[in-house]
């Protein structure tokens, strides 16, 4: 499987219930079944689907899906030619996994008919951004997703009684995910058009939404604003979020909105799957200090490795590698060979982490270090100092040339309100940071440092404060 059988369940048994709401459009469970069905009779072995979030797109995802067929989850926003580039690839990239005879039917199963094909076969090929202009291909078996659901409808406490929404695109994985799950486990998933603060605020009020699927900065813009709206949030029961780790103005924010919410943060990438989580009651205080990111998701062994594969001993940082049945089975283009890489059994994407305690601490990829006058930083570390002082939204480090120190730390600040002084985030960062990790030169910026395909970059910013482009203004 991965949900398809069960979507048939809840069909059968649940007809009449909301399945899938995306803006004013809704689809019962027998809706979907039926539609999907259709659409599968014609359905071919790779489906690329490269558009906005609607019902049609559940159901040709469901159909893509269907028996041994696999789906291909693009971008809408990437550029033309790259979406046709990266289709052409997928045409002619075979496919991986086990085949039985009949292709992507499984032997006897009537066209139209929905079924999850061999637990082993390719059902998704998954994109990521990689070092080159073309993102990477990685795929995942059927079987590494049902592992995946049981894990985390456990962990979060998903139930058929939910209503999820995950106001994102269905092409990032972190929404087309919580879609999946909420098939899986047969409860109604919700999703916007497109992301809008008073969209999402009308569903969680009037759709009775109970859980929130979703990034930081979403939930910061949905908790501040409904805040001072006065949106009633008292009946979401939990928040999910990923993608970055929470800082405190948001837990404080999300926790003064939805006061009866328990707030979940984990860590994954996309060819692991999850890897570490926690969740902060809401009846208990709480923490947001440090670069702790819980302990290990259910059923992931974790380690910390060096580059040999030799195990770290508590406190010190390296490869954050995991053993579980959620990885993916590997590329089908574009392995760098600093991307998914196996240490011994144990896998790992290249982020830097250390455990003590038995919480994970994540601290971004060894490719980001900073090496400062023989000390290493990681602009994870400061990003997440900075996000915490007072007054400032969003905050980027990078390692600038230096001639005594090799490298020295810099960073660039979003400011949340009004102005801000280099004294004010040197004051800020007293108890938060080290000093010897601390940047020497401060930016404020107008806006945030991004490539051409939307990402945020630190080569960028870097670019900016080289060429002093008025985006990064220096402060005294």
């Amino acid at each position: 499987m991965p949900f398809l059988n069960k979507l048939q369940l809840w069909a059968d048994e649940h007809p009449y219930d909301t399945a899938v709401v995306v803006g004013n459009a809704r689809r019962t469970w027998a809706d979907l079944r039926d539609a999907a069905s259709v659409l599968a009779r014609d359905a071919k072995a790779t489906t690329i689907l490269a558009e906005r979030n609607s019902v049609d797109f559940v159901e040709r995802y469901v159909a893509a899906v269907s028996g041994e067929r696999r789906c291909a989850v693009l971008d809408p926003e990437w550029p033309e030619a790259l979406i046709d580039e990266v289709s052409l690839r997928l045409v002619d990239a075979p496919a991986t996994g086990r085949k039985k005879p009949g292709g992507a039917e499984p032997t006897g199963v009537p066209a139209g008919t929905l079924v999850d094909g061999d637990p082993s076969t390719t059902f998704l090929v998954g994109l990521t951004s990689g070092t080159t202009a073309m993102p990477k291909a990685f795929t995942r078996s059927r079987r590494s997703w049902q592992v995946s659901f049981d894990a985390s409808i456990a962990f979060f406490g998903l139930t058929r009684q939910d209503r999820t929404l995950a106001p994102g695109p269905l092409s990032a994985s972190l929404n087309l995910y919580a879609l999946s799950e909420c098939l899986y486990a047969g409860a109604a998933f919700h999703t916007l058009e497109s992301f809008d603060v008073g969209d999402a605020h009308a569903a969680i009020s009037h759709d009775g939404i109970t859980r929130l699927v979703l990034v930081p900065t979403m939930l910061r813009l949905l908790s501040e604003r409904g805040l001072a709206g006065g949106v009633d949030a008292s009946g979401v029961r939990s928040i999910i979020c990923a993608g970055s780790k929470l800082d405190a103005r948001t837990l404080e924010a999300a926790r003064r909105w939805a006061p009866n919410a328990a707030i979940f943060e984990y860590y994954g990438a996309s060819e692991l799957s999850f890897v570490s989580g926690t969740e902060l009651p809401a009846d208990q205080p709480l923490d947001a200090g440090g670069t702790g990111i819980g302990s290990p998701f259910p059923g992931v062994e974790l380690k910390i490795l060096d580059d040999a594969g030799q195990p770290l001993p508590d406190g010190e940082h390296g490869n954050i590698c995991v053993r579980s049945g959620m990885v993916s089975n590997g590329y089908l283009w574009g392995d760098d060979g600093h991307a998914l890489r196996c240490l011994d059994g144990w896998y790992t994407v290249g982020d830097q982490g250390f455990v003590k305690n038995g919480i994970l601490n994540m601290l971004g990829r060894q490719s980001d270090m900073i090496i400062t006058a023989g000390k290493n930083v990681y602009p994870h570390e400061v990003e997440l100092a900075l996000a915490s002082v007072p007054g400032i939204d969003t905050a980027i480090a990078a390692g600038a040339p230096d001639d005594i120190r090799g490298q020295k730390v810099v960073a660039g600040v979003v400011p949340a309100y009004g102005a801000v002084t280099a004294t004010q985030l040197r004051t800020g960062l007293d108890g938060l940071l080290a000093r010897d990790k601390r940047p020497v030169q401060y930016y404020v910026l107008s806006e945030l440092p991004m490539t051409d395909r939307g990402k945020i970059s630190r080569n960028v910013l870097l670019d900016w404060i080289k060429n002093h482009d008025p985006r990064a203004v220096p402060l005294g």
